[in-house]
């Protein structure tokens, strides 16, 4: 019987390529597509594939809310991470969401064909560079949905300051608002950085949205 395959991502070109490689193996099929996490959701659930492929940041919902939401449905579904974001907060949110192998879209050629039979045998897969961010995969998922993702390796002070960094607020301005010492707040800041394995305020904003963690209104203006 062959492992049947659901793809989600927002590029058409890519879900073309992902979807004649997969249909290419004759162990392997596509028997579903989404452009975004919601979609996604519908799509696993209507169509109940073996193995899931799940882009993380997507238009109108990302994929780490997505597998929140499915695992607390009770998909039984098993979801492969497929993204261009290698940073170790990002895996461990996989990891913790409930998704059972990660994969950067530069190794699709060599690694995606592996990850999907190895999940499909009820094995995980990560790659060998990102396996110390995995090492929480089997951690349940957190009840709480997309905004818990990740967070849990910061303490709720640091993630008071990600949300403020994240949504374009000065360390001053953080530590107003939290009344807390400046120099804390700095200190607070480099330690979210260095758990979640960003480099770059850039960074840090893309994964607070993507984990849901930055909600509506905390934006500096």
């Amino acid at each position: 019987m062959k492992v049947r395959v659901f793809i989600t991502d927002d590029n058409a070109f890519l879900r073309g390529n992902l979807r004649a490689l997969v249909n290419t193996q004759p162990d392997m099929e596509v028997v579903g597509e989404a452009t975004n996490g919601p979609d996604a959701v519908r799509g696993v659930q209507n169509s109940e594939p073996d193995v899931a492929l799940m882009d993380l940041t997507m238009p109108d919902g990302g994929g780490l809310a997505a597998i929140v939401a499915l695992k607390q449905a009770g998909s039984k579904t098993r979801i492969i991470v497929l993204t261009v974001h290698d940073e170790l907060g990002y895996v461990r949110a996989a990891g913790q969401s409930g998704a059972v192998g990660y994969v950067v879209k530069s190794a699709v050629d060599t690694e995606l064909l592996a990850a999907i039979r190895a999940v499909a045998q009820g094995g995980t897969f990560i790659d060998d560079a990102l396996a110390l961010g995995f090492a929480q995969i089997s951690v349940p998922p957190t009840p709480a949905g997309a905004g818990g993702l990740g967070t849990a390796l910061l303490t709720g002070r640091e993630l008071d300051v990600m949300r403020g960094v994240a949504g374009g607020f000065t360390n001053g301005q953080i530590a107003d608002e939290l009344q807390l010492d400046v120099k804390l707040v700095e200190a607070s800041r480099s330690m979210v950085m260095e758990k979640l394995g960003l480099a770059s305020r850039a960074a840090l904003v893309r994964f607070a949205l993507d984990c849901g963690a930055l909600g509506p209104g905390r934006h500096a203006h």
